[in-house]
Formats: structure tokens, sequence, C-alpha cells
């Protein structure tokens, strides 16, 4: 007859013996799952980092462009101000000399035309009147 170990032939040290072999199974199979899962968390965050660098190279590329475009704008904007500067520095200068070379010119003419004006006034007078 074959032999067949029942559960009381089975001493401490043996069922104790199931008892890890089992946990360690059923350890096994929750690192396996768990890897698993690590697994795929790990390829969808390659596939999403791949992803964002896809999209996020020809942005800086595309910043990049513009910011020197900007500092370009900036030079010429500066070059404009600069001159805008000169002119209004040379027109004030030259208001200034236009209004010190006429200024006492025109004053001398104003003032004989008002003594003129008022000799005239009292040239027609009649002689009775002083």
């Amino acid at each position: 007859m074959a032999s067949v170990m029942l559960a009381s032939d089975l001493s401490g040290g043996d069922v104790a013996a199931i008892i890890v072999a089992v946990l360690t199974a059923i350890a096994v199979v929750f690192l396996c799952i768990a890897l698993a899962s690590l697994t795929k968390t790990m390829r969808t965050l390659r596939e999403t980092v791949e992803q964002l660098r896809r999209e996020t190279l020809p942005v800086v590329a595309n910043m990049q462009s513009t910011v020197n475009q900007a500092n370009a704008e900036l030079e010429r904007v500066d070059t404009l101000l600069g001159t805008a500067e000169s002119i209004s520095a040379t027109v004030d200068s030259a208001s200034r000399l236009a209004y010190l070379a006429l200024s006492n010119p025109v004053i001398k003419v104003m003032a004989v035309g008002a003594g003129t004006a008022r000799a005239a006034r009292r040239f027609r007078r009649p002689k009775g009147t002083t």
C-alpha cells in the first residue's frame, strides 16, 4: 500500500514549513503584481516624459527666436530714442538761438513802431490841443 501522510502524521516542524512556504508563495505573488504595476507606471512615465520633450523643445526654440527678435527690436528702439534725444537737443538749441537772435531786433522794431505811431498821432492832432 502506498503510504499517504495524514494531518495527524505531520510534526510541528512540518506544519511550520508548510505555513512558511504558503506565506512565501503569497508574498511572491504580491511582489510580482507590485513589480508589474511598477513596470507599467514606469513605462507610462517614460512615454509622458518623451511626449513632454517632443512638445517643449519646439516651444523653447520658438521662445529663443522670439527673445532674439525682441532684443533686436529693443536695440532698434534704443537707437531711435538716442536719435530723438539728439534731435530734441538740436531743436532746443536752435530755438534758443533763434530767440536770442530775433528777440532783440523784434523788440526794437516794435519800439520804433510804437514811437512812430505816437509821433504820428501827435502830428495829426490839431495845433490848439496839447
